[in-house]
């Protein structure tokens, strides 16, 4: 299972949880983990490139490659 599935799964089995101490020790647990391998630092796009995103976006939405929500959720489920 690659990354992405398994951060999805993660979320997913998160919402689910109802107790206060189970989220709070989770809470503990990344906000350690975030103070002691903090994340490279995140580099803004440029307006030249969002606005390449933006186009590229439209384009692949008029071409018909997209997916609906529908399809992604029943992908995860």
């Amino acid at each position: 299972m690659d990354l992405s599935n398994r951060k999805l799964l993660f979320i997913q089995e998160f919402l689910k949880i109802n107790s206060e101490k189970t989220i709070a020790h989770l809470e503990m647990v990344l906000k350690h983990e975030v103070e002691t391998n903090p994340v490279d630092e995140l580099t803004a796009f440029t307006i030249e490139e969002l606005e390449a995103r933006v186009k590229q976006s439209e384009k692949d939405f008029l071409d018909g490659k997209f997916k609906t929500t529908k399809e992604l959720l029943r992908k995860y489920e």
